[in-house]
């Protein structure tokens, strides 16, 4: 499907949105059934945090693979991926307020102050909101197409800082595997912004013979 028609994206993104919900569904199943493990709470703060960073990367995966791939219609799912990274970062901080904190704002506040890898987290999902809030069509006409830009460049921090967030949670298992990969993957996926970014700038700074 080199160049689908505009039915056929319309179907892929609705076929794309459903697959992002299935991971919050069998949360919902695996509690209502009672099969969330001997640590409930554990499990759906690992489980969402893993699909936030999931969604992270693919996000950050859509404008390469749209460059390399010549398929300019990739980028209509961007937004929904992006946002779907929300969602799960969302309910994962909900999950620390609610069953960690119970809530209680001060108790929370001085754990983020106290635990980096909590800090770090925290920034993240903070520096997701304007992300989120700036998603529309609306948002972007109201901003201007380059002060939306600068915004959502946010991601290039945000992104790391999940990997950061990661890597230190995993640390105290001394479980190094998986914060590698992503690692990995987050640093290919924003070097290749970086190289692009510079080959544009060399090309319009070119003076014509």
């Amino acid at each position: 499907m080199l160049n689908p028609t505009p039915k056929q994206i319309t179907l892929l993104k609705a076929v794309v949105f459903v697959l992002a919900l299935l991971p919050f569904i069998r949360l919902v199943v695996f509690t209502v059934l009672d099969k969330l493990g001997a640590n409930p709470v554990e499990f759906i703060t690992r489980n969402t945090g893993d699909w936030t960073l999931y969604f992270l990367c693919i996000t950050l995966a859509v404008t390469p693979l749209r460059k390399l791939s010549k398929w300019n219609w990739l980028i209509k799912f961007r937004r929904m991926t992006g946002l779907y990274a929300f969602f799960y970062a969302a309910l994962h901080f909900t999950t620390f307020l609610w069953f960690d904190h119970f809530f209680d704002i001060d108790e929370m506040w001085k754990d983020v102050v106290k635990r980096p890898f909590i800090t770090v987290g925290f920034t993240a999902f903070v520096l997701l909101i304007p992300l989120a809030a700036t998603s529309t069509n609306g948002m972007v006409r109201r901003l201007g197409g380059k002060r939306w830009l600068w915004i959502h460049r946010l991601i290039y921090l945000i992104a790391p800082l999940g990997i950061l967030h990661y890597f230190w949670m995993k640390a105290g298992k001394h479980d190094f595997a998986q914060p590698f990969l992503y690692g990995s993957i987050v640093a290919v996926l924003l070097a290749l912004r970086l190289v692009w970014r510079w080959q544009g700038r060399r090309v319009r700074t070119q003076v014509p013979a």
